[in-house]
């Protein structure tokens, strides 16, 4: 096999026409083979013609202003629940569209209301017969009869999206002026369809030079509903919620292809939405699957016609990305030949890493050549303070601890090339990653690294639908986004199952590790799934015989008299919140050594942790505890084991923890010295077939470090802040 160039491949550039040389110049310094543009940018034909393999960026839905300005039926929807009123008197009148960006919503009153719209007291939660609201079209308002005095009214109501979301944002941000703003079509029309497959033969005609054909992303965007208040801007989010594919004409295609209705509420689900946070009822799942094989057929036409014209297609996973959903089975059927993923840590790099069905999977990696950052940091912004390159080290440390673990095709950036002009250091650090990158990747190529000799599962709602999250990016203080940043980075096969899963195959023959992560009535946690008996006898049966449980936060927590968590027989823990004041708790004596916690210096830190957590008996031992609520507890149950954390946040000291914890649980302390690495801030990977052992920094300062071989040798490292080391075994 011939060694790879480290300095050439594997590298997309984003081009800026009227910044040629400037282009050209990084791409030869970057090693680039590809020069793609971005959203705000134009490639010249001195870039196109230039040898280099072409990426071009479409967005369909957003490629058709002038049709959709004169086809507004035909935009995309979704139904809004009005900010609440409370009834004053008898007769109440709602304005429908208050709190909410005007300039992102039209109410839709095409579609008869009366059919299609809800009105509920909110106080009781009853809905509020049709007989006893009306609308007024020129008002945007609904007026609501015979009200309770005091009891809260919302009305749940269709809207069009008049500018689209992601044209907005980056309108928004980048201060684009008197540019036209842009509306998204739906294409669950027929017309829509043709439409859009005819734009998309002509584009393709009209780019003779394009290799590359990346889709932004494929027809329906993550759920983003703006304020008119600067302090509500953003009223509600979420990555992985399919409100914004609703249509009268989808619900009516539902109808047909499921065998039943679904109502506004279905969607609204009392302001609460279908957040991927949620658990989610078999009604939603049912339209996320519908939704999903409409965007998978529609989706293989479009990916038909740019392989008729010799060019390749790949999926940008974010923005326009609902229905793309690249763990499912139907992902393959795509034909998709790469999927690109945005990241910013390494779950996000796990994600992309493991989807299946396509050959190339590329990572744009941050910071996005913009003037400001997602969360405002003035990184490129001229006279703002800004370091790009100290970005760029902190954003890769980060992405690395996944990429020494899975493999990668590609790496590039986004946005503005003419951004990094005035910054030469960043230029430098960019040409060093690109061939660190590069021989990383190198090790992959028929080699895997050394994992544990156990393989983990992550019990949530979504199971393997939402691996390794699949809702968006970091969100910290979500126990199980940290906890699952936690797990990307180590040495461990990770796999994800449902409750559903459970019950139809019981847990997988392979797994020796079962996690439960997040807090009661959450996806994560479960919900309303712990209140089937048969998912508590199924696990309490599985660990009795042999198998390790790891409860994060409110493990299998749902109410009923008497207990909380619903394994607290096998976790050795409950948790109080308020309603057993009365009776006694067990008093235990923390236990000053463990192997868990044998590399922990002082108390445990797991931000938003959960107290009143309380033991069951002298069979539970508490490793740790803060204000008598033990944050770490241990249990062996018949021939299995469990551990508890009262959260997690994800700081080196507590991956190790949770690391540890993996191994106790697997029963296999044996095995945990070989290929670790004595400094919780430094991890390493060893790749079996090539002997290479792969050292990282992944601090902002100097560390030395030990690393333990398999038989027991050690290894002493020092490594550069956000440094790596390879050697020869």
């Amino acid at each position: 096999m011939s060694t790879p160039s480290l300095q050439t491949g594997d590298f997309t550039l984003p081009g800026e026409a009227g910044y040629e040389q400037l282009t050209l110049q990084l791409a030869k310094k970057w090693g680039a083979d590809t020069i793609r543009d971005s959203d705000g940018t134009q490639l010249s034909p001195e870039i196109t013609n230039s040898g280099y393999k072409i990426y071009s960026t479409i967005c369909l839905v957003r490629s058709v202003n002038a049709w959709a300005k004169k086809n507004p039926t035909k935009l995309q929807q979704n139904f809004l629940m009005s900010f609440p009123v409370v009834a004053e008197q008898a007769s109440t009148t709602v304005v429908l569209l208050n709190g909410f960006f005007k300039e992102q919503f039209v109410v839709n009153f095409d579609d008869d209301p009366k059919r299609w719209w809800q009105v509920f007291d909110r106080t009781t939660g009853a809905e509020v017969s049709k007989k006893n609201w009306d609308f007024n079209a020129k008002k945007g308002t609904v007026t609501v009869r015979k009200c309770e005095k005091g009891h809260k009214y919302t009305v749940n109501f269709l809207t069009y999206r008049t500018w689209e979301e992601i044209s907005m944002y980056n309108h928004i941000t980048n201060n684009w002026g008197d540019r036209e703003h842009l509306a998204a079509v739906d294409p669950m029309h027929p017309e829509t369809r043709k439409v859009l497959l005819a734009y998309l033969e002509q584009w393709l005609k009209d780019h003779p030079t394009t290799s590359v054909v990346r889709f932004t992303s494929m027809f329906y965007n993550f759920t983003w509903f703006w304020g008119d208040d600067p302090k509500l801007r953003f009223v509600y989010s979420d990555w992985g919620d399919y409100a914004m594919t609703v249509s009268t004409r989808a619900l009516k295609l539902f109808e047909k292809a499921k065998g039943y209705k679904l109502t506004s509420e279905d969607f609204v689900n009392g302001g609460l939405y279908n957040s991927t946070h949620n658990a989610p009822s078999q009604r939603y799942l049912d339209y996320v699957d519908f939704i999903h094989n409409f965007v998978v057929d529609f989706g293989r036409e479009c990916v038909d016609l740019v392989h008729k014209h010799g060019k390749q297609a790949y999926v940008f996973y974010d923005d326009h990305w609902i229905g793309v959903e690249p763990y499912s089975p139907r992902f393959k059927d795509f034909g998709f030949d790469g999927l690109i993923k945005c990241v910013f840590n390494a779950f996000e790099v796990r994600l992309c890493a493991h989807a299946e069905g396509v050959k190339t999977h590329e990572l744009r990696l941050h910071p996005y050549l913009f003037p400001t950052g997602l969360k405002g940091e003035p990184t490129f912004k001229v006279g703002g303070g800004g370091n790009p390159t100290l970005d760029a080290k902190n954003f890769w440390i980060d992405a690395r601890r996944g990429i020494i673990r899975a493999p990668i095709d590609r790496i590039g950036l986004g946005g503005y090339l003419s951004l990094v002009e005035p910054w030469p250091d960043f230029q430098d650090y960019i040409e060093q990653l690109a061939q660190e990158f590069r021989l990383l990747k190198s090790f992959h190529r028929g080699d895997k690294p050394y994992t544990a000799p156990f393989k983990v599962a992550v019990l949530t709602a979504w199971g393997k639908l939402r691996s390794w999250i699949c809702s968006g990016h970091f969100h910290h203080g979500l126990d199980l986004n940290e906890m699952i940043e936690s797990l990307a980075g180590m040495p461990v096969d990770v796999q994800f199952i449902s409750f559903d899963d459970l019950l139809k195959r019981g847990v997988p023959k392979d797994v020796k590790v079962i996690v439960n992560c997040g807090r009661e009535g959450s996806a994560w946690s479960g919900g309303h799934f712990w209140k089937d008996p048969r998912i508590v006898e199924i696990l309490t049966a599985w660990v009795a015989k042999g198998g390790g449980l790891v409860g994060v936060a409110e493990p299998s927590a749902v109410p009923q008299t008497g207990e909380f968590f619903r394994l607290g027989p096998v976790l050795g823990v409950d948790r109080d919140r308020g309603e057993r004041l009365a009776l006694s708790r067990y008093q235990y004596a923390v236990e000053p050594k463990h192997f868990i916690t044998e590399d922990l210096s002082g108390a445990p830190d797991f931000g938003k942790d959960v107290t009143g957590v309380y033991a069951l008996g002298a069979e539970t031992k508490v490793l740790a505890d803060r204000e008598g609520s033990p944050t770490i507890a241990v249990r062996e149950f018949g021939k299995g084991r469990s551990v508890y954390f009262s959260g997690h946040k994800f700081t080196p000291e507590n991956a190790r923890l949770l690391h540890r914890a993996l191994f106790w649980a697997a029963a296999k302390e044996s095995a945990w010295s070989a290929w670790n690495s004595s400094n919780v801030r430094t991890d390493c990977a060893y790749f079996p077939k090539a002997r290479k052992l792969v050292v990282i920094n992944n601090d902002g300062r100097e560390q030395a470090t030990r690393i333990t071989t398999d038989d027991g040798r050690a290894i002493d490292v020092t490594l550069q802040a956000h440094g790596i080391q390879i050697m020869d075994l």
